[in-house]
């Protein structure tokens, strides 16, 4: 059986695992702590990722930028 509960770090309370106890009792369980990945971790993840994006910023710092207009590609 799995059981997932989502919630906040402030919310971890005694009641909680009072809960947990009272729910589960007499059998074993395992609490995994998961912390998902923002877009910006993800992003950065890859070392060849992060290069490609170093680049990017450093172009744009530099304003070497093309600007497209939409109307003009069809």
């Amino acid at each position: 059986m799995t059981t997932t509960i989502e919630l906040q770090a402030e919310e971890l309370d005694y009641q909680l695992f009072k809960s947990l106890k009272a729910m589960f009792k007499g059998r074993k369980i395992r609490v995994v702590v998961d912390t998902p990945m923002d877009e910006t971790d993800y992003l950065l993840a890859s070392e060849a990722n992060r290069r490609h994006l170093e680049r990017s910023l450093a172009q744009l710092k530099n304003g070497e930028i093309i600007e497209v207009v939409l109307e003009e590609l069809k």
